[in-house]
């Protein structure tokens, strides 16, 4: 079977910058994977001291607050506004101009995320009664809950500047600090649990204490870069200067655009605070969902975003569409067999790493249900990143915006709908569901503003993925069956399959691509043997 031809690559410039993405959107998924590998480690020592208990829901819902707020002020609608502006003074104006852009607003970011912090610790009480009704009648619940919002909020602070070291870095094409920059959020996190939490009446506490510091961290760790670029932002008081307004102008509608999976998590904990274990369950089940999503979908997204900012501020749309094209292939190249793979394995995954200690078999058979149902749309949570990353490089944050209020509405009907048959599972359909809709209207919305784009190679690239995913199907079926995750100890044993699973169906997988002469794996090939010849 032939291969399409891949419209990106017809064009050196574009091929040059195609090659440079995925450059780029490896080393982010290399940092990224080792962020996610500590991320499930906290998450079982979360799990193996926690549990289910009604102290992990308080947490769970406390920190579902200050994490919205991340993804609303940081690393969602602040980021996706401002590398479009930075890239532009950074492309055709002076290195100080755009010095004097990062200090003015490094200034006015503080100044608002200390005065959203301070109203937020004071507004605790209020935000928890609205964010986790079904604690209303448990004021132990809900005490604890109000506390540990209070401790976490300060989190918002260093998580936004971190967010803002991220954009500028990754203008200038250093992928690297901020990319490795959340490993150390959580060896934060996970020191505290071990070391702090035991000498603590309240050992969640100590989780939550991690959490501001792990904050902390993660922005300490990309001052020096910033420094050796010279882009080490000072104090500019000047809220009026005319980047700053252009950046507060996208990020008006940003705030809801890119966010809509954070909002639409946030209603899923706000319902699920009705069901045992519910915030918990759907905690655990999304954080499955975001290692493929953070390795491949947000790495993607993150290194396509300044290309995309460059060829729009240049007017290039026809690399443009190029780049975007091989960009949505790709993702689905990788993001298809990641979702089947997950479906197939949730429960071998679940038991293995969370039923330890307090998390019972019980909460793994309710945690993998999440999964499956968050994981049919896990090809939707990765599309839409990429899809919005072409409306914010041309400057379009409105687009977004009104299609992710739609896709809200609709997932709290979805919710409502399937909640009361599903529980907490019901929630999370819901939230893929809404993810789905919110990408069709944006495909369709995009195809206008760009006057087309190779929709027929990027179906035909993603049948091609569907039918290779056939060994991947038959590998996990086989590996889930086994008499293994019967028996009660048996890690190593599980621990090797469950590796074994997943080597053969990459293995598999690759090798029907192979005969199928896929682009995407031609090119991931080819940059995989210039990294050996250099050596």
């Amino acid at each position: 079977m032939i291969a399409d031809p891949a419209p990106a690559d017809t064009t050196t410039p574009v091929r040059q910058d195609n090659h440079s993405v995925v450059k780029a959107a490896g080393l982010i998924g290399v940092a990224t994977f080792s962020s996610r590998i500590l991320g499930f480690l906290r998450d079982m020592v979360l799990a193996r001291l926690f549990g289910a208990t009604p102290a992990a829901d308080a947490f769970f819902v406390a920190y579902r607050i200050p994490n919205l707020l991340r993804e609303l002020f940081a690393e969602g609608s602040m980021s996706s506004a401002f590398i479009p502006v930075f890239t532009e003074y950074h492309s055709l104006k002076s290195k100080r101009d755009a010095w004097e852009l990062a200090s003015a607003t490094f200034t006015t970011l503080l100044t608002l995320v200390t005065a959203v912090t301070l109203a937020g610790i004071a507004a605790s009480p209020v935000l928890v009664w609205l964010i986790a009704p079904g604690f209303r009648d448990d004021p132990t619940a809900l005490a604890l809950t109000t506390l540990l919002t209070r401790l976490m909020f300060p989190y918002l602070i260093f998580i936004s500047l971190a967010a803002l070291a991220m954009g500028i870095l990754n203008s200038l094409r250093a992928f690297a600090a901020p990319a490795f920059s959340p490993v150390f959020f959580n060896i934060v996190i996970i020191t505290c649990a071990l070391f702090l939490s035991p000498l603590l009446e309240e050992p969640i506490l100590g989780v939550a204490a991690g959490v501001v510091a792990g904050g902390a961290a993660q922005f300490a760790m990309q001052i020096p870069g910033l420094r050796r670029r010279g882009m080490l932002f000072g104090w500019r008081l000047d809220p009026g200067h005319p980047g700053v307004r252009k950046i507060g102008w996208l990020m008006l509608p940003s705030l809801l655009g890119l966010s809509v999976t954070q909002i639409n998590i946030t209603v899923s904990t706000i319902l699920a605070s009705f069901f045992h274990g519910g915030p918990t369950y759907l905690f655990y089940g999304m954080r499955l969902i975001q290692f493929p999503l953070g390795i491949f979908g947000v790495a993607l997204a993150t290194a396509i975003l300044p290309t995309l900012s460059a060829q729009a501020a240049k007017g290039a749309l026809d690399d443009l569409r190029g780049t975007m094209d091989f960009g949505l292939r790709l993702i689905l190249f990788i993001i298809i067999p990641a979702m089947v793979g997950l479906i197939l394995l949730r429960e071998p995954i679940v038991h293995l790493f969370f039923e330890h200690g307090t998390f019972r078999p019980a909460d793994t058979a309710a945690t993998a249900t999440a999964v499956l149902c968050y994981a049919v749309g896990l090809w939707a949570f990765a599309g839409v990143r990429i899809i919005v990353a072409a409306f914010y490089s041309l400057k379009d944050t409105a687009t977004p915006a009104v299609t992710a209020a739609v896709a809200v509405v609709a997932n709290v009907l979805f919710s409502l709908v399937l909640m009361g048959p599903l529980e907490h599972a019901g929630l999370a359909l819901a939230t893929a569901l809404a993810s789905m809709l919110n990408g069709a209207v944006l495909v369709f919305l995009l195809n206008r503003r760009l006057g087309g784009m190779a929709w027929p190679s990027v179906l035909r690239s993603a049948g091609r993925s569907l039918l290779a995913t056939v060994p991947v199907a038959a590998a996990c079926v086989w590996i889930a069956g086994l008499a293994v995750w019967q028996r009660p100890e048996a890690w190593i044993a599980k621990a090797i399959m469950l590796a074994v699973g997943i080597g053969l169906s990459i293995s598999g997988y690759l090798a029907v691509q192979a005969l199928f002469r896929s682009a995407e794996l031609d090119v991931l090939w080819d940059l995989v043997k210039k990294k050996v010849t250099r050596r």
